[in-house]
């Protein structure tokens, strides 16, 4: 059994900004990182799915997004943070000091910090399970660069479907943006950039109804909304950027107090055994009056981190007071 004072669980900004200030508080924090995947849920999280990272203070230039999650981790590293490149596969929250599970190693610690990110929605097709690393794709910068020359597609209208296509530029003849609305909800800086690349043509008011392919994808079956039009659209890549959903199945069924769902921040440092469990990041993300995260980039991430440890020192007893007071 392993005994901690803070255990994060989740390893993307606000995970490693968590280890940054605990580990510099001499709290020696665990950071149960993830596994390897293709998926969001992977170490570092998010952020090393995507390409340029332009909006991050310190890098004029841009960073891309793995190298950035590098240095966040070499820096809580620097600092005694201490990582698991594993998933944590049971929890129990109902009493301190917590525990986590790592299969059938057990962890335990005073606080813990959840912040497991988010996954990228899927458009909820039949065909997607056996397409899915066939043509199917969440992440263009790791399958970009087999669709060199070839037609492809991304569905969604906000920053990471412009990003996906911006990116995939650089491969593919032609990107086919498809969107359920009659214009975009990205930036205007990202508009400007979709609507200037001459790579890039718009499908409006358009949503996916199939995918066509056995082995590997040849085409997507589309419906215009207003219209009521179905035509197949002839691509052998189509890139899914339609927003994500928090990583929660962990908690789903377990004795815990994190609920489904984008969990809603207390920033309290007072209070009940509850208030040692927080969520962090993607998985905390604040709500706006649409019930969608309103904030949902890697800063804030990192200050929501930032914002949980920097009392930490006060806010989080030695787990020494649990097993012997």
């Amino acid at each position: 059994m392993s005994v901690r004072d803070v255990i994060i669980i989740g390893s993307g900004p606000a995970g490693l900004t968590a280890a940054i200030y605990a580990a510099r508080a001499n709290l020696k924090p665990l950071v149960i990182e993830g596994e390897p995947s293709s998926t969001s849920d992977q170490p570092g999280g998010q952020l090393m799915l995507t390409t340029e990272v332009e909006n991050f203070p310190g890098f004029p230039e841009g960073i891309m997004g793995p190298e950035l999650m590098m240095r966040f981790r070499e820096q809580a590293q620097r600092f005694g943070a201490e990582f698991l490149a594993a998933k944590a596969t049971a929890i129990d929250f109902s009493e301190r000091p917590f525990k986590v599970w790592v299969r059938s190693e057990l962890h335990v610690a005073n606080s813990i910090i959840v912040s497991t990110g988010a996954q990228s929605l899927m458009l909820g097709l039949a065909a997607e399970a056996h397409l899915l690393g066939h043509g199917l794709s969440t992440c263009a910068t790791c399958d970009g660069f087999f669709f060199r020359g070839h037609e492809i597609a991304v569905v969604g209208g906000g920053d990471s479907a412009v990003e996906e296509a911006t990116f995939l530029t650089k491969f593919a003849a032609k990107v086919t943006m498809i969107h359920r609305r009659d214009h975009l909800r990205a930036s205007k800086i990202m508009q400007d950039r979709a609507s200037s690349n001459p790579k890039i043509e718009m499908l409006w008011n358009t949503v996916v109804d199939d995918l066509i392919g056995t082995d590997k994808l040849v085409g997507a079956v589309v419906r215009n909304v207003v219209s009521g039009e179905v035509t197949t659209l002839p691509v052998t890549g189509l890139f899914v950027a339609i927003g994500h959903r928090p990583n929660t199945d962990l908690f789903k069924g377990a004795r815990s107090h994190v609920s489904p769902g984008h969990h809603r921040r207390r920033f309290g440092l007072h209070g009940g055994d509850r208030r040692r469990t927080v969520a962090r990041g993607q998985l905390g993300a604040r709500m706006s009056s649409s019930d969608r995260p309103a904030f949902g980039q890697e800063w804030s991430s990192g200050s929501a981190g930032c914002t949980r440890v920097h009392c930490a020192p006060a806010a989080i007893p030695p787990i020494e007071r649990i097993r012997h007071g």
